[in-house]
């Protein structure tokens, strides 16, 4: 049991989520982090599902640790668990452009979520009814592009990454 849990393939994904979350710590652009990124490599290439949610919601609290909890921690991560469920629907059609439609439609969803978030908070002064609320997503425009950019950036990295490993070792991803 533990041997199949830390196998090289398993290790290589932890590895790699776990370093993303680091890379939240790190002076960036605003919203241009690897966080949906790993969420959806954990949802396409961690085996076991309850550890696919598991590691990334693990690593965005522990560096919530560090960064500090705020009032929209719920929605970000409800975007998350979203997010590991679109990386499901790769499990087995990993393939170039499935991953770009992947971190597009999840770059969205996690937008959609988090600006809801917000709003329904109160942290911005935006009414309580739809204006507000397409006032939260009109002002959250620039957190999109942000994180669409960042998304597809590190998508790139994990699973561009995760297959020329494969190339080299092709017993990780069968592992």
């Amino acid at each position: 049991m533990v041997k199949k849990l830390f196998n090289t393939r398993n290790i290589i994904i932890f590895v790699a989520i776990i370093g993303a979350a680091f890379m939240r710590l790190l002076p960036h652009w605003p919203n241009f982090t690897p966080v949906a990124a790993m969420a959806l490599f954990g949802g396409a290439w961690i085996n076991r599902k309850a550890l696919a949610f598991l590691v990334p919601l693990s690593a965005m609290l522990i560096s919530d640790l560090f960064i500090g909890f705020h009032s929209t921690m719920i929605a970000v991560y409800a975007g998350i668990i979203v997010t590991v469920m679109i990386g499901f629907a790769l499990r087995n059609r990993v393939k170039a452009g499935n991953v770009v439609m992947a971190s597009v439609v999840s770059t969205l969803v996690f937008y959609l979520i988090t600006n809801f978030g917000a709003w329904m908070s109160g942290m911005m002064p935006y009414p309580k009814d739809f204006s507000g609320l397409m006032q939260a997503y009109i002002a959250g425009i620039p957190f999109f592009n942000n994180g669409l950019m960042g998304d597809m950036f590190y998508s790139t990295v994990f699973f561009g990454g995760f297959y020329l490993i494969s190339k080299r070792y092709p017993s990780v991803v069968k592992a």
